[in-house]
């Protein structure tokens, strides 16, 4: 049985826009399929004009897995809570729907979304797909960069492959908010973001193809000195989000972008945060581990 769905290369065949799928509606397993088949050669999606409720975003995200619990991933607690535990919050508004104070301590932490990152690396099982849904947009901004991993780690020399192939880091939201000065957590906070491994290179299952698993919660390498380990990390996130591996996307209201990652890096750019941005995020859930999470690390600091 054929499908309709269509999706159109953009960026120099990095990202692509599909056309001809109607998130408001029930899919068939051959739309599903296609949409598959077309983030495991682009990695990040583009659906345009696509004015979902929080329930069919939701319902268009369980075909591709369990939706991971927004628990861990912020500091909000309970009585601020806006949207559905299933959906990742990442608007600038308080529970009264109003712009964030410039001070408030949620601000502070979701401005680690501007460093590049995979969603969920924190995590001991990380993420498949995110899909981020666009309700409401500033005027000018914030705008989303992607950077391809697996045309980083095409690049490498045969020297650095070698190097990082069997490279294990440890990561945690603790490390990478550290890098902004955020560092008051509670308890609760910091037994939910207790560090974790990560294998510095994957292999996506379909495709076969290497990337390289990059994200600002990476705080360390296991085995080695922590700042030789931090200046490693650093100088190959410069090497991988150089511009020829880096794509734009420019919101519209009521676009969804859907990407994987596996397969990419990305962060949030800035705008006028008076104005209002409403964002949605669904999260998919991974299936496995992609590196042991038993014994002790070596090299390893307090952080923040």
């Amino acid at each position: 049985m054929t499908t309709s769905v269509s999706i159109h290369p953009v960026d120099h065949g990095f990202a692509g826009e599909v056309s001809n799928v109607d998130l408001t509606q029930p899919l068939t397993p051959e739309e599903v399929a296609a949409i598959e088949a077309g983030m495991d050669r682009h990695a990040v999606l583009v659906f345009r004009d696509q004015n979902i409720t929080d329930e069919q975003q939701i319902s268009f995200s369980l075909h591709f897995g369990e939706i991971e619990d927004s628990a861990g991933g912020n500091v909000t607690r309970g009585s601020q809570e806006r949207l559905d535990y299933r959906l990742n919050d990442l608007s600038n508004l308080d529970a009264d729907h109003n712009p964030l104070a410039r001070d408030d301590r949620r601000r502070h932490f979701n401005l680690g979304n501007h460093l590049w990152h995979s969603d969920s690396s924190y995590r001991a099982i990380p993420a498949t797909y995110s899909l981020l849904s666009a309700r409401l947009i500033p005027a000018e901004g914030s705008n989303t960069e992607f950077a391809d991993m697996r045309a980083a780690w095409d690049a490498l020399d045969n020297a650095t492959r070698t190097e990082v192939e069997e490279l294990i880091c440890e990561h945690s939201l603790i490390y990478s908010r550290g890098l902004l000065g955020f560092s008051e957590f509670t308890d609760d906070e910091l037994a939910l973001m207790k560090p974790v491994r990560q294998s510095l290179v994957r292999t996506h299952p379909v495709s076969g193809r290497r990337s390289l698993y990059l994200s600002s919660p990476a705080g360390t390498i296991v085995g080695r000195p922590l700042a030789e380990a931090r200046l490693f990390l650093m100088d190959l996130t410069e090497f991988a989000t150089q511009r020829r591996f880096v794509c734009v996307h420019q919101w519209r209201q009521h676009d969804l972008v859907m990407w994987d990652n596996r397969q990419t890096m990305h962060r949030a750019r800035p705008y006028d945060e008076i104005q209002v941005r409403d964002m949605r995020r669904t999260t998919i859930a991974g299936e496995a581990q992609t590196a042991d999470q038993g014994g002790k690390l070596e090299g390893t600091a307090k952080r923040g």
